[in-house]
């Protein structure tokens, strides 16, 4: 069984084109502080990012942010880092990665660009080579990771995801349903089983 005591969002620094991302940025935010867990994010106050974060703070969540110097102007102001609980500046991206790991018992994917496919990918690979079995989501607000799910279903068929057992991320479509179907995902040890995705559908 996995505690899970925090959750890493992976999404945006931009808001997109749909307003449905903002919106579910604030939600999960919301209801990740509800559930008395832990927020960890990029530390970015911008975009889906900012939501994020905004939600956890308004409902008196705790918020660690984790930010490269060299972007600290860029996806961020003085002010929105300042309200932040923790906030941790790192050198490089590779560090920022690192510690958003240690520090998170779950991981989420929200609609995002280059970046957060590459985040969530290395997340997932991790769990291939065995690493950790932490609960793995793609919030697919909109359908929006429909292609990257698709992508991820032809690896498989074409025999490339040779451990698949290992890397089967749960997704949920809407963002008041991530926080519960990550709570039950930690209840059996991290493994997303049909049980598990039985339980999301129905939410």
């Amino acid at each position: 069984m996995n505690t899970i005591r925090s959750v890493c969002v992976y999404c945006g620094s931009s808001p997109g084109k749909d307003e449905l991302y903002l919106k579910a940025g604030h939600v999960l935010g919301r209801t990740i502080a509800k559930a008395g867990l832990e927020l960890i994010y990029g530390g970015g106050g911008k975009g889906i990012m900012g939501a994020v974060a905004d939600g956890a703070l308004r409902a008196g969540g705790r918020v660690t942010g984790i930010i490269p110097r060299f972007l600290m102007t860029k996806e961020a102001t003085e002010a929105a880092l300042q309200r932040l609980d923790d906030l941790v500046v790192t050198e490089n991206m590779h560090q920022r990665k690192h510690m958003m790991f240690e520090k998170s018992d779950a991981f989420v994917a929200l609609p995002g660009g280059i970046g957060t496919v590459e985040e969530i990918v290395e997340i997932m690979t991790w769990a291939q080579l065995g690493h950790h079995r932490k609960p793995i989501v793609f919030g697919n607000v909109g359908g929006f990771w429909n292609p990257m799910l698709a992508l991820l279903d032809h690896m498989r068929d074409e025999g490339f995801i040779h451990t698949g057992h290992l890397v089967s991320p749960l997704v949920v479509d809407t963002a008041e349903a991530i926080v519960p179907a990550i709570l039950v995902a930690g209840s059996t040890d991290g493994a997303p089983t049909e049980g598990v995705q039985s339980v999301i559908d129905k939410m």
